[in-house]
């Protein structure tokens, strides 16, 4: 049942992907479930696409264990598709050498027990550092030397895009915030990525778990908020019109969910998967407890009329402006403030 997307011939992936960051160490000591037992529980339905990234710690650690077991399980773990990211701190900008950057891709491939990287999803933090041509230029040297499969990128405007396609940078996807909260993509990036056949991975889809019935009729929160997650979804309702608007767009998401007997987070998740460029939607879970929920994206279609009414909708928004992640890379600005700048270990482990 689950749709599949070809990137690259013949590398296929599923147009769920599960995520890594909520396995990270710091937001997985409540989980109740072995998490390789839950990764083979999302393989077996069909999602076998799982991105994680270098300064999610321990993820990649978690993964390359499920490879193994995959393995001596099955016989076979080549139908599984592994997307981490290069993120090179905030700090080492500057004085990142191409020494530096290979050495982290070793880490990556010992971290999962492969011989190459499936793919590689590369992060810079400032533009203010303009290093990050420089960078993707060693990380294509290190693919053609056959460590890295696929090149991509993450968190990169339009701008910085166009650079680095320029360049000669050949990316296959980028990965982006995208979701009926924020519509950022479409402002310039996407008509680009459709000229360069580049598409994208989208996170923040359902926008932290706000765009659910968990939501829906509840008072505004208001901080302190439990997690960062929240705190930065709650700011993106808050760019998009408030409260208020954002409850119109619940209300309606309920009665198109309620007419395909799916949820909230079905339809969120499902309009996406119909945009221009989007091979696929992250779903991030520490569980396979909504594993059966999620599948459901693939057993209904949105009709004219539910695109029209939810456009009608998400017209009325504030915002965001502007390009991909530009207003997250500022430092002192709400949405940057919360970020965690250098998390990758400087350390070869």
């Amino acid at each position: 049942m689950v749709e599949k997307f070809e990137l690259a011939p013949g590398f296929h992936i599923s147009r769920i992907i599960k995520g890594g960051w909520q396995l990270s160490q710091g937001h997985s000591a409540d989980a109740t479930e072995d998490p390789i037992e839950s990764m083979f529980a999302f393989a077996d339905k069909g999602i076998t696409t799982f991105d994680c990234a270098d300064i999610y710690t321990g993820v990649e650690e978690l993964i390359g264990k499920f490879l193994r077991a995959r393995k001596q399980r099955l016989g076979y773990n080549d139908d599984v598709q592994v997307l981490t990211k290069f993120v090179p701190d905030y700090d080492a900008l500057a004085t990142i050498t191409k020494s530096h950057v290979e050495k982290i891709i070793d880490r990556s491939l010992r971290r999962l027990g492969k011989e190459r990287l499936d793919m590689v999803q590369f992060s810079w933090w400032s533009y203010d550092v303009d290093r990050y041509i420089e960078t993707a230029q060693w990380l294509h040297e290190i693919q053609q030397a056959g460590k890295i499969n696929l090149l991509s990128g993450t968190n990169f405007n339009t701008h910085a895009t166009k650079q680095m396609v320029s360049a000669g940078i050949l990316l296959t996807t980028l990965q982006i915030q995208y979701s009926l909260l924020d519509n950022r993509p479409e402002n310039s990036l996407a008509g680009l990525c459709s000229e360069n056949n580049i598409h994208f991975l989208c996170y923040g889809t359902v926008a932290g778990g706000f765009l659910s019935e968990k939501w829906l009729g509840v008072i505004e929160p208001k901080p302190p908020f439990e997690n960062r997650s929240l705190i930065k979804y709650k700011l993106m309702i808050d760019e998009f019109g408030g409260w208020e608007l954002f409850q119109s767009l619940l209300n309606l998401l309920k009665s198109i969910a309620d007419k395909h007997r799916a949820s909230i987070t079905n339809v969120a998740s499902r309009y996406i998967l119909d945009r221009k460029q989007v091979a696929a939607v992250i779903i991030g879970a520490k569980t396979s407890a909504h594993l059966e929920e999620n599948l459901r994206i693939f057993e209904f279609a949105l009709d004219d009329a539910d695109t029209k009414e939810i456009e009608k909708v998400i017209k009325q928004r504030k915002g965001p402006s502007g390009d991909v992640f530009d207003i997250e890379r500022i430092k002192e600005g709400p949405h940057g403030s919360i970020m965690r700048y250098n998390l990758n270990q400087q350390a070869t482990d």
